[in-house]
């Protein structure tokens, strides 16, 4: 038994050393940003002169205090005149307003010089947090949940200023002026004067330390909770329609409710452990009191101390005791922030996974280029390889479908040629070009692509295709919505370009989403072009007229086409089969057909399935079965 208390202990003490050691971390990490340039440094210089002259100043205010009450105690031996009695305390007042004013004075420059400095310290790391983000590998943001991410940057961010405004106005000043505080008393009265102020201090500091320890593991709970909840209700949101399907509302509640109990359990008992803290405290600073006044009052009784200086003494130690008050909430307040702040902080030390070399390869394609995926070896995981020393070639201006199953490694392809991940083995080349040797803005404003699912932005129509490329004017983003064959039906809404799509594009059906995201692609007009399902959303008829958009548009450009609807694939030049990450045959459309293999097989199921009885939506019309696909069925 206390073998395992004394291994909890060590390991207590070790993760409190691991705590301490980040939250300094937190703290270097910040200062390049409060001292970024020189005048961000004159800022912080002109900050810390009015901190510390309003100490000095806060210190000065009782002393004048004191001098006036004993200048209105000064005998009158009956000879002097009223006036000469009221100038010298008249004197004492005057300064002594003057000092309170200069107080304010200085703690208002104090916070006006530092106020830019703190603001643009946030910014400018909340916008390092965002780019980094950006920065980071596919892998890591499906492995994390949107809802908590974005809770760790808010929480990070807010947590900027209130440690910026309270550790260095609050606590620094306040122990500066602890220190004058006992220096004063030990040179105007005793030694014994200023180590029972120093000694009441640092039992009260020292009482709301430990104090704030033990309650903040009742914050750290709340956090889970808070983070976990935020978390459950933002994906449940995100999957409005999903939990609508299957009557699941009740069951989200719960679940959100479950992690709310969690919260409101955890905060009841932080909140009643404050009034522990704050009995303790008061408790602290009235022992002090009292002995200080009684050791003023002996003094005063013997004539060694005026009423003044007793003033003066119980002045001080309430003068100490305001800011002290608020020390646990602010103790408790700077540890939540350097905890927010480290989580965001970790953000940053992420791994990027998919790196620019040190000096990028120039790159820039004017025309079509060849693309090559030489020996490529690709896994998610180590336990599931996706691509096994797979190889193809699109050569420039030419247009390549990747079919096969699900599963087979078809999408993985458009995800690794825009180097979201970068493959474990051999190389994806353009133009001669290792992919890997060219800045990934510079790749990737080369290539287009239609995802298979498409993700529009909860703005509206007009500026979801003028994303593609965000300096084009007006009159592009029509021509581009023309081509895709959606400018008539925006044109038919009530606000046009203007009309909101909702939540990741909910308000459009999936056809619309999709046509949007072609016009998006149009838009850019990039010398390489990816088409994964592209028209996946589409009725046949609308399909048709989109292909041939995408036919015209792929003329001259090198095309990759990730195609399940062989349909789309019948006019592509050559035709690779994928299955199990490897190819298993490759040619055109008739040879694929020719060589019944699985091509074949896949094709003799689509046109089953598009001749049943229970289809009827046209897909009977299909080109591809229109084209002569029958026959060649036939032929093979």
């Amino acid at each position: 038994m206390a073998t395992t208390e004394s291994k909890e202990s060590q390991e207590s003490k070790a993760a409190g050393a691991q705590a301490r050691r980040r939250q300094g971390r937190v703290w270097i990490s910040m200062l390049p940003f409060l001292w970024a340039d020189s005048r961000v440094r004159l800022l912080v210089f002109i900050a810390m002169l009015g901190l510390v002259g309003s100490r000095l100043v806060s210190v000065v205010v009782p002393l004048l205090f004191a001098r006036s009450v004993d200048a209105f105690g000064v005998n009158n031996p009956g000879h002097e005149t009223v006036t000469a009695l009221v100038a010298l305390p008249l004197g004492l007042i005057l300064a002594y307003g003057t000092a309170r004013v200069m107080q304010v004075v200085l703690q208002e420059l104090r916070d006006w010089t530092f106020a830019p400095v703190g603001q643009q310290a946030m910014r400018e790391i909340a916008l390092t947090c965002f780019r980094h983000m950006h920065n980071l590998s596919l892998r890591f943001h499906l492995e994390r949940r949107t809802g908590a991410l974005s809770r760790v940057i808010e929480r990070g961010t807010k947590a900027i200023d209130f440690l910026l405004t309270f550790a260095l106005f609050n606590i620094v000043p306040t122990l500066i002026e602890v220190l004058l505080v006992c220096g004063i008393l030990w040179a105007f009265f005793s030694f014994w004067f200023a180590f029972v102020t120093f000694a009441t201090i640092t039992a009260y500091i020292l009482f709301s330390l430990r104090a704030t320890e033990w309650r903040l593991k009742f914050r750290r709970v709340m956090n889970e909770y808070d983070a976990d909840a935020n978390a459950r209700s933002v994906d449940a949101l995100l999957n409005y329609e999903t939990v609508k399907y299957f009557n699941n509302e009740e069951y989200e509640a719960k679940r959100f409710e479950a992690k709310m109990k969690g919260y409101e359990g955890a905060s009841v008992r932080s909140i009643q452990s404050l009034s522990v803290v704050n009995i303790g405290q008061s408790l602290i600073i009235s022992v002090g009191l009292v002995i200080l006044m009684v050791m003023a009052g002996l003094r005063v009784t013997e004539g060694t101390m005026t009423i003044g200086e007793f003033v003066l003494v119980n002045a001080y130690l309430l003068q100490l005791y305001a800011p002290l008050n608020f020390l646990g909430f602010v103790y408790r307040e700077i540890r939540r922030c350097l905890t927010d702040m480290d989580d965001m902080f970790s953000l940053l030390e992420q791994n990027v996974e998919v790196k620019n070399v040190a000096t990028p390869r120039p790159f820039q394609l004017d025309k079509p280029a060849t693309i090559r995926f030489e020996n490529v070896d690709f896994s998610y995981n180590p336990d599931r390889q996706i691509l096994s020393n797979f190889n193809l070639e699109i050569p420039a201006g030419h247009r390549v479908a990747v079919v096969g199953p699900s599963g087979s490694g078809k999408s993985t392809l458009m995800r690794l040629l825009f180097r979201f991940y970068d493959v474990q083995g051999g190389r994806i080349t353009i133009d001669g070009v290792d992919i890997r040797e060219i800045d990934q803005l510079a790749l990737r404003s080369s290539i287009g692509i239609v995802p298979q699912d498409t993700v529009l932005f909860n703005d509206s129509i007009g500026y979801n295709v003028h994303y593609g490329r965000p300096a084009a004017s007006f009159a592009e983003v029509e021509q581009a919505a023309e081509a895709a064959q959606i400018g008539s039906f925006i044109s038919s809404l009530p606000e046009g370009y203007e009309t909101q799509v909702g939540e990741r594009g909910l308000k459009l059906s999936g056809g619309e989403k999709q046509r949007v995201a072609i016009a998006r692609m149009i838009l850019k007009n990039p010398p390489i072009l990816g088409f994964d399902e592209a028209t996946s959303a589409l009725d046949t008829a609308t399909e048709r007229e989109i292909q041939r958009a995408l036919d015209d548009l792929s003329v001259n450009k090198t095309t990759l086409v990730i195609a399940h609807r062989l349909s789309t694939v019948v006019h592509s030049e050559k035709i690779v089969v994928l299955e199990g990450g490897s190819e298993v045959e490759s040619g055109s459309h008739r040879e694929l057909l020719s060589h019944n293999g699985l091509y074949a097989t896949m094709w003799q199921r689509q046109l089953e399935s598009v001749t049943e009885p229970a289809v009827s939506d046209g897909a009977a019309s299909d080109p591809a079965v229109s084209d002569g696909a029958a026959s060649d069925t036939a032929k093979a």
